[in-house]
């Protein structure tokens, strides 16, 4: 019924698009709106890594055996993995204004339910309904910031976001960590639920609308399938999403299995998750800030080239090292602030460069490119760091294995975009 608009369409130009909204998104500034949208970002990891010292304390509260409280987490990464296929095409159709304030409604109430939850399986329930609106910050978040800006502009604006978001990842262990000590592990979905309601009210009285009506996609179901029909045939969008996607494996991997890693390997108590993820987001922080000075300034290529060069150097060490020594502070953690430099080095760049292959529909697009991340999150989470966490050697080799797999679609995306017919 609706044309689908071809895919070929020439980039759009360095200057910031003029909205009709623009006098008041100037108003707030750029530093203004990368606040906002880190703050929204933020719910995943406060959902995931606030939760994760307090892992002891929900088994005995709710009688449940070590593999389903770590469900709780799977069942969380994989409801926002499907749902973040709809919040770009929901945005595209609404505007993301509507989608981003709906949502944080529908996470209060999944976060009230789990800080209510007399049983494991309630707590899963709720944590799917956490899950399938906690990915509207990411996914819309990085729409918004194409619909502003493009080029350099976009590439500053998308880091001065990692670099404030970063911080979620460092404080929301140890804060849960520091709560779960002093209340109880439900007291922690409840500070999440206040942040969520500040959350709301600030986003109702200053988040703008990016995306005017006349810019606005039909929600057809067969326009829409064609969309996703589009992006997901495209060899060049799996091997760009396939890049971030595996350079956040390789970290989440780390993060999903804190809760044996930390207390078993290097004996650290549920207020010391601060090792691993202190390093971690360090390196997430100068990562982006690196990439920020480098907008614009900088190729492609070197860049990304550069991204690589720490992240299997981090890789490569933390092997050898764990190959003929026993794990031990600061050794076993220190390598993951060069791997999330790295990996936050190159992928402005890299999202950026899966968003333009359709630029008509960007909303969608980072939907996809979110749930690629987070599907294969739910895999690492539910799976591989389960069966790797036994041993600090196979962490670590793991890593490494994501790292290459990463190279391996960045060359094969230069070579396929090489010998591509014009």
């Amino acid at each position: 019924m609706f044309p689908t608009p071809p895919s070929n369409l020439p980039p759009d130009p360095i200057t910031p698009v003029p909205l009709p909204q623009k006098p008041r998104i100037a108003m707030l500034g750029m530093a203004a709106i990368a606040s906002l949208l880190a703050a929204l970002s933020m719910l995943g990891p406060f959902s995931i890594d606030a939760y994760l010292p307090a892992f002891p304390n929900i088994q005995a509260s709710l009688h449940a055996t070590p593999i389903e409280v770590q469900q709780t987490l799977t069942a969380f990464m994989l409801a926002f993995a499907v749902m973040v296929l709809w919040h770009g095409a929901l945005a595209d159709t609404f505007g993301r204004r509507n989608v981003i304030l709906v949502s944080l409604v529908v996470f209060a109430v999944g976060t009230v339910g789990c800080a209510a939850s007399s049983s494991v399986h309630y707590l899963w329930i709720f944590r799917i309904l956490q899950g399938v609106s906690a990915g509207a910050g990411v996914v819309v978040g990085r729409a918004i910031v194409r619909d502003l800006y493009s080029g350099a502009p976009a590439a500053r604006l998308l880091s001065l976001v990692t670099m404030i978001f970063s911080i979620a990842p460092a404080i929301a262990p140890v804060l849960g960590g520091w709560i779960v000590k002093l209340f109880d592990w439900r007291a922690i979905f409840l500070a999440l639920l206040a942040y969520t309601v500040v959350l709301w009210w600030y986003c109702y009285k200053k988040l703008p609308e990016t995306l005017p009506l006349e810019k606005r996609q039909p929600f057809n179901p067969d326009y829409v399938a064609r969309n996703y029909r589009d992006i997901f045939s495209s060899p060049l969008f799996h091997m760009k999403a396939g890049i971030v996607s595996a350079n956040f494996a390789g970290m989440f991997m780390y993060i999903a299995a804190a809760p044996v890693l930390l207390p078993v390997h290097l004996g650290l108590g549920p207020d010391q998750y601060g090792w691993l993820f202190f390093p971690t987001v360090a390196g997430l922080f100068l990562g982006a800030l690196t990439a920020n000075r480098m907008a614009g300034r900088s190729t492609v290529r070197r860049q990304v080239g550069l991204g690589f060069v720490f992240l299997l150097a981090a890789a490569g060490a933390n092997v050898a090292y764990h190959a003929f020594l026993p794990p031990a502070l600061p050794w076993s953690v220190a390598p993951m602030f060069f791997y999330t430099f790295g990996s936050s080095l190159m992928a402005p760049t890299i999202t950026l460069l899966a968003l333009d292959l359709f630029p008509h529909i960007r909303g969608t697009v980072a939907s996809c490119q979110s749930f690629a991340v987070t599907l294969l999150g739910a895999l690492v989470a539910g799976v591989i760091a389960p069966f790797l966490s036994h041993s600090v050697l196979w962490l670590a080799s793991g890593q490494l294995a994501f790292s290459l797999i990463s190279l391996a679609l960045w060359a094969g995306s230069r070579r396929y975009r090489n010998t591509r017919p014009a």
